[in-house]
């Protein structure tokens, strides 16, 4: 049986893995939803087990640096994130925010 520390080790490799192939090489090989799958397991895991989280988890850091052939815009109009919404309960709770 794997333990919690084993698990939480392979998520935050897993996640690193799918990070890199996402910010850096722009060549994803999961869906989003997926990613944002394994994202929840590892901070369920970690809420559980605090004392095993660790600096350098995907859950303590931002993102990657984008890629250099991306340009920098402006955006005229705000650009608002969902924050990872999944169901209509809280589609509905965000699109109120949004329209306050």
């Amino acid at each position: 049986m794997e333990s919690n520390e084993q698990k939480l080790t392979e998520l935050r490799t897993t996640l690193r893995h799918h990070e890199y192939l996402y910010h850096v090489m722009d060549t994803p090989e999961i869906p989003d939803a997926e990613y944002d799958r394994l994202m929840r397991e590892l901070r369920e895991l970690e809420a559980q087990y605090p004392e095993l989280i660790t600096p350098d988890s995907p859950t303590q850091r931002v993102g990657a640096a984008p890629l250099a052939s991306f340009s920098q815009i402006r955006h005229e109009v705000p650009m608002l994130s969902l924050d990872n919404v999944f169901d209509e309960e809280s589609f509905l709770a965000f699109n109120k925010r949004v329209q306050d």
